[in-house]
């Protein structure tokens, strides 16, 4: 018996993408912690743009924050916004809580940064100009992982990239399956068929969800952009250092609402314990997927499966009658042990 989620581990909720005062957010960091503990959760990683900053000095016994900023690569050397060009965004999460090195310094991109604050910042990686290739992205990772980060995909549909592209990116750890400020915006920022892609390729990436939240607007507007997109991370413990080794293990999940209480291996047989959901789907590389689906008013909580023999991996995605999903990563043949 394997668990990919196990009903023994305790789950944190975690929002992994969130801007601030420091940047183009309207909440200030502390702000952001009351509102998001209030509603239940325990981790937070505040990646304002281009600024890498700790705010360990919000943590309790209860709420951790990881240190992390949000990096980000256009075609203009200025790196002016076009409304209507591909762009690149990366976020990265520190290994060490209080490390706050800026990775590839470009000065144009650090607009939000006063001029002292620029001076003052540790830089480390090559300072060339930026630029918008596949070559220079994957250098940028590179380096940034050289140096103490992680590095997540964010938003591809909001960067407008195209799969090509995407497919020759190398290191990141995990892609956003859903950004819920960008699919407030377009409605299509929830990412599963190009994860399916990914894994179909053999990228060993794991999913998670975040709510990008700028808070434009409160929290009772139709357009609030907070607590749509969260990750459920299952540390050993409730520390940094487990939360950041969980993280880069795949010991996570992405939901956008419905929760996952078992999803379990015997063999080639998989068992799903879940929240009341209307669907229970698993993704094996195939064209056709394994399912079930409630009948009309009512709702499934578990599922039983046989994993097909030629299976490339095996991934887990459940949804409620309003659409919400939550979803595991992908699992590769050499960890399921079949």
């Amino acid at each position: 018996m394997i668990y990919l989620i196990s009903p023994k581990k305790k789950q944190y909720k975690a929002n992994l993408h969130c801007h601030s005062t420091f940047s183009d957010g309207k909440r200030t960091p502390r702000e952001l912690k009351d509102m998001y503990k209030k509603k239940g959760y325990s981790i937070l990683s505040i990646t304002d743009h281009e600024c890498p900053k700790s705010h360990s000095y919000l943590d309790d016994e209860e709420f951790i924050t990881v240190t992390g900023y949000e990096a980000y690569i256009r075609k203009d050397k200025n790196a002016a916004y076009d409304l209507y060009e591909k762009e690149t965004h990366l976020n990265l999460f520190a290994r060490d809580s209080k490390d706050e090195t800026i990775i590839c310094y470009n000065a144009p991109y650090c607009k939000y940064l006063s001029e002292e604050r620029k001076e003052s910042l540790i830089k480390k990686g090559s300072q060339v100009t930026r630029e918008y290739s596949v070559s220079y992205i994957n250098q940028f990772i590179k380096e940034a992982k050289e140096n103490g980060y992680i590095v997540a995909y964010n938003h591809p549909c909001w960067s407008m990239e195209d799969e090509k592209s995407i497919m020759q990116y190398e290191g990141f750890f995990s892609m956003e399956m859903c950004n819920y400020s960008a699919y407030k915006s377009n409605a299509v920022e929830y990412n599963a068929n190009l994860y399916n892609k990914l894994l179909y390729n053999g990228k060993k990436v794991f999913c998670h969800s975040a709510d990008d939240n700028h808070n434009g607007y409160p929290d009772d507007h139709p357009k609030c952009d907070s607590y749509g997109g969260f990750t459920m991370i299952m540390p050993k413990e409730f520390t940094y250092d487990y939360i950041f080794e969980a993280m880069e293990k795949g010991e996570m999940y992405s939901s956008m609402g419905p929760t996952f209480k078992e999803v379990s291996m015997d063999g080639r047989k998989i068992h799903i314990e879940c929240s009341p959901v209307d669907n229970i789907i698993v993704y094996t590389g195939s064209k056709s997927p394994k399912k079930v689906y409630a009948k009309d008013g009512e709702t499934v909580t578990s599922a039983d499966f046989e994993i097909d023999e030629r299976a490339i991996f095996v991934r887990v995605s459940i949804g409620d009658k309003f659409g919400k999903r939550a979803d595991t990563r992908g699992y590769f043949r050499d960890e399921l042990e079949f």
